[in-house]
């Protein structure tokens, strides 16, 4: 099991803290694999983009209307956390859904 996310995040830290067994992967230091990031982007669309970041808040304008995965490649930190790879099935965040899906 992968966590994709940032080794400072809260959310993250909670979600480390449920999943023992995940290795967390700074997508700052390891990025994300495109391969993974494309599966990722056509699963979840814009939900990938985390639009409410700092990161986002300090993008031109005109920078914010490339595509997300030139955003998400340049700005490792835009990509919404975390992003959980167990065995090629993807999930997004760190809601009540996923908490149940893979803590039970």
């Amino acid at each position: 099991m992968k966590l994709y996310g940032l080794k400072n995040c809260d959310t993250c830290r909670k979600a480390l803290k449920a999943l023992p067994k995940a290795e967390l992967l700074d997508v700052r230091v390891d990025g994300v694999p495109s391969a993974t990031l494309e599966k990722a982007f056509d699963q979840f669309g814009a939900a990938l983009l985390n639009t409410r970041s700092t990161t986002w808040r300090g993008i031109e304008e005109a920078e914010r209307a490339r595509p997300a995965l030139e955003l998400i490649a340049e700005h490792p930190a835009l990509m919404k956390r975390p992003l959980i790879d167990v065995d090629g099935t993807l999930y997004l965040g760190w809601t009540k859904e996923v908490q149940a899906a893979l803590v039970g």
